[in-house]
């Protein structure tokens, strides 16, 4: 299988530490959020999973639904991705996930089909499916 597209980032201190990317396009501090007891102030491991599953759930979805004849106007898609932390029974952190889909000027059951479509291209969907439960929400205004 040809690699389309590969990056490079490097993390140095942790969870108190930064990240790098090597074009430098994303240099950024990490701090261990106030809720696991850490100081806050800077982004997190999650935080940035957060960010880029719900970029690119929301690509894919304006790609099945263009793929399907609809083009969605600026501000008719958002999708907000929450991704959670807690421990398992053998005391080893996962992650919990959940997509709350928003979409506009469609009827429910296409914006289902169209979160469907989506859900079956999405790297970030395909790279967790099965090890991480995504509860998707989806909702027409």
């Amino acid at each position: 299988m040809a690699i389309l597209y590969s990056t490079r980032v490097t993390a140095s201190g942790g969870r108190k530490g930064s990240i790098r990317s090597e074009d430098g396009l994303l240099a950024l501090a990490l701090a261990i959020p106030k809720e696991l007891g850490g100081m806050g102030g800077a982004t997190n491991p999650e935080q940035l999973f957060a960010g880029g599953y719900a970029a690119c759930f929301e690509n894919a979805l304006l790609r099945v639904a263009r793929q399907s004849g609809h083009r969605f106007a600026d501000g008719d898609v958002e999708v907000v991705a929450e991704i959670g932390l807690s421990r398992n029974e053998a005391d080893a952190f996962v992650l919990h996930a959940s997509l709350a889909i928003t979409m506009a000027g469609i009827d429910q059951a296409s914006a289902e089909e169209f979160v469907r479509g989506a859900d079956a291209i999405c790297p970030y969907s395909n790279a967790v499916r099965g090890n991480v439960d995504v509860v998707k929400t989806v909702t027409v205004r």
